[in-house]
């Protein structure tokens, strides 16, 4: 099992933006003893034989990681929701994007942490390449939206930017620290 959930949901977010996405949208929704997790993509997407490869631990393409022979985030994820009394689903079109979806039962005593949910977001909002993502978040402090490209736009950055200086990681954390208070 992975330490908390965010491990899991960031490698999926990961999964999105090397499949060159360029819209992701990312929601974590922690309400009435459930934590939802969905990211829904524009990438290139899988046929339903790859989709079925996708869930195999023993399978990997080769191509994100050359010479490795397992890839393990979807199913870790599969077998993290199986094993807590939680749920998944992974929809998937050729040339059109993936949707991942999951449920966790936060009262079942084998369900992972959350995790640090702004650290989570500063790591997918980091991530190299010109994407557009939008983060939604609902927890029992609230909710709030926020567009990858209005971040970089207040931070002076282009659309093509990233957060790669340490300045504009640091106000990115305090920003997004401030929104989970």
């Amino acid at each position: 099992m992975h330490y908390c959930l965010c491990d899991l949901f960031s490698d999926l977010v990961q999964n999105s933006v090397e499949a060159g996405a360029d819209r992701i949208t990312v929601e974590v929704r922690e309400t009435g003893g459930e934590i939802r997790f969905r990211v829904e993509d524009n990438g290139k997407g899988m046929t339903p034989a790859e989709l079925a490869r996708a869930t195999d631990p023993f399978y990997s393409d080769g191509s994100k990681h050359p010479g490795r022979k397992v890839g393990l985030g979807i199913p870790f994820l599969i077998q993290t929701a199986c094993q807590t009394g939680g749920t998944w689903n992974i929809a998937s079109n050729k040339g059109e994007g993936t949707t991942v979806e999951c449920l966790f039962d936060s009262t079942n005593i084998d369900t992972p942490p959350v995790g640090d949910v702004s650290a989570f977001f500063r790591q997918i909002l980091s991530f190299d390449g010109s994407y557009e993502m939008a983060i939604a978040r609902t927890s029992p402090r609230g909710s709030y939206e926020v567009r990858r490209s209005e971040l970089l736009d207040a931070l002076g950055l282009s659309a093509e930017g990233s957060f790669a200086d340490a300045s504009s990681l640091s106000l990115l954390k305090t920003y997004l620290d401030s929104m989970e208070e």
